[in-house]
């Protein structure tokens, strides 16, 4: 059984839950959200697997999920990064948003989402049965693309890449 951290609106812990209750009940817990870049400036983006028990198929950023109790956030990410994506790398976190989002089957997310930023020229060797396909995309074709096409990408990842995209931009030149 996978627990989350539960926590309040300034992001201070307040117990754990199960995964899918905690999903079902829209409640408030601690997520993160990793963006790799090329130095190309292009995005690695994951399409999410089938087997995905919210939004499968749908495009989103380089890798994201929760943190376990007793886990930082920070380590957390590392781990998720190397089990979706068989890689690993140096990030910073660079920024945090809460947001909360109606999804299929009656689940709510409802997190601050804590965002890495790193570079990287590594290969992903996928887990297939957390990510289907990837793609490195630039951040204006990946706008573009959302405008156009906005079911194909996750409810964060829209609200990611149209409320911050700018903090995004902030934390890209801030590590180059």
């Amino acid at each position: 059984m996978e627990e989350l951290i539960l926590v309040d609106a300034n992001d201070q812990e307040i117990g754990v839950m199960e995964k899918m209750e905690a999903h079902e009940k829209g409640l408030l817990h601690r997520a993160f959200s990793i963006l790799l870049f090329n130095t190309k400036g292009e995005l690695l983006l994951q399409q999410r697997a089938l087997e995905k028990y919210h939004s499968p198929g749908l495009w989103t950023n380089t890798c994201c999920s929760h943190p376990r109790p007793n886990e930082t956030t920070a380590d957390a990410a590392h781990r998720r990064l190397f089990e979706e994506m068989g890689m690993k790398a140096e990030f910073n976190e660079a920024f945090h948003f809460t947001y909360r989002a109606a999804l299929e089957h009656g689940l709510i997310e409802h997190e601050i989402d804590h965002v890495f930023i790193g570079y990287t020229e590594e290969s992903p060797q996928i887990n297939t049965s957390e990510v289907m396909a990837f793609q490195w995309i630039s951040l204006e074709d990946i706008q573009t693309d959302i405008q156009k096409n906005p079911n194909r990408y996750t409810a964060w990842f829209k609200l990611l890449m149209e409320d911050h995209y700018s903090s995004i931009q902030q934390a890209l030149i801030h590590e180059s």
